[in-house]
């Protein structure tokens, strides 16, 4: 399923290319790992929530995802210290361009009222997150078997260094952005 990175190579490098005016082909910015974050905020009162969750990421990401812990305690939140809140999972590779391809071009589209992701939320120095509201929107997750809808936060890291050319390459790579 490496037919995104082989578009990539064969497309969206030398537009990259021509549109930055790059002297090397080592200052093309590229995708380099996408994260998937899960938390939820429920687990401190039921532990098997993190299971579920963990079952939801594997599903996406067709990878293992490992659980995030608490770093504090905070008492208005009842959250102790080393706690399980949530998951995560990096992809890299062809499971990041597969992944990236299954996002674009099925799950989004399947949001209600979906007219394009938000072409602001960069953190200036050309990484992208992107948060979705329920995880229902990916075709491998069965309706009948989600215990709660959930959201999960989305980051794209590229080796871009500006916004500009992080934007360039998400958009060549298929990412549909709001006008």
């Amino acid at each position: 399923m490496a037919r995104l990175r082989d578009y990539y190579k064969a497309e969206v490098a030398p537009a990259l290319m021509k549109k930055f005016e790059y002297k090397s082909p080592m200052q093309i910015p590229k995708l380099d790992k996408i994260v998937i974050n899960v938390g939820c905020g429920d687990a401190k009162d039921n532990a098997k929530v993190i299971d579920s969750v963990i079952k939801d990421l594997a599903l996406i990401s067709g990878q293992k995802p490992v659980p995030t812990y608490a770093k504090k305690s905070v008492a208005n939140f009842k959250v102790r210290e080393g706690m399980k809140i949530g998951a995560k999972v990096t992809l890299r590779g062809d499971r990041m361009y597969e992944f990236v391809d299954r996002l674009f071009n099925f799950a989004l589209p399947r949001v209600r009222d979906f007219k394009g992701i938000n072409p602001n939320a960069f953190d200036g120095r050309g990484n992208y997150a992107l948060g979705l509201k329920e995880q229902l929107i990916f075709p491998e997750i069965e309706y009948d078997k989600v215990e709660k809808i959930r959201g999960m936060d989305i980051c794209f890291v590229t080796t871009a260094y500006t916004d500009e050319e992080a934007k360039e390459l998400l958009k060549l790579m298929g990412a549909p952005f709001a006008n």
